[in-house]
């Protein structure tokens, strides 16, 4: 389905895209974003709730999650967890803020970028390296040196 939406982003640059959100909670990019997140080493780490993924796998069962962030997307009834906050040490002995969102949040967080990325992707520029799959500092760092 994201092959579909950018070769349409990409053939209607003008296109309007209708009702964006059903995706979100469809039970496939659902079941992907849960793949991302259970199998990212953050998947270990609980959000404000204490909940993690492997708990989620043991306790309730991955369908069993889904189908409530699904239900609660749907009805327009989700709402986020807190962001649990964490100050992890830097080089010079300071701290830094990280915020840890709840594993469900992280699921839809990733059902969402799964959604909107293949469209926006269609109309960024080739020369945009910014927070851009398949694109690092690097590769920005070398098409200059090429030019």
């Amino acid at each position: 389905m994201q092959i579909k939406l950018h070769r349409w982003a990409v053939e209607d640059p003008d296109r309007r895209f209708g009702d964006l959100f059903n995706l979100v909670y469809d039970p496939a990019f659902l079941m992907h974003a849960w793949e991302r997140v259970s199998t990212n080493t953050g998947g270990r780490t609980p959000g404000v709730d204490r909940v993690t993924a492997f708990q989620i796998e043991t306790r309730i069962g991955v369908e069993a999650f889904l189908a409530q962030i699904r239900t609660s997307l749907k009805s327009g009834e989700f709402e986020p967890a807190e962001v649990r906050q964490v100050m992890i040490p830097k080089a010079g002995g300071k701290l830094r803020k990280l915020g840890i969102p709840a594993i469900a949040d992280r699921v839809v967080q990733t059902s969402l970028k799964a959604v909107l990325e293949p469209i926006f992707e269609a109309d960024f520029l080739p020369s945009s390296y910014g927070f851009r799959p398949n694109r690092r500092a690097h590769d920005a760092v070398a098409e200059i040196h090429h030019l």
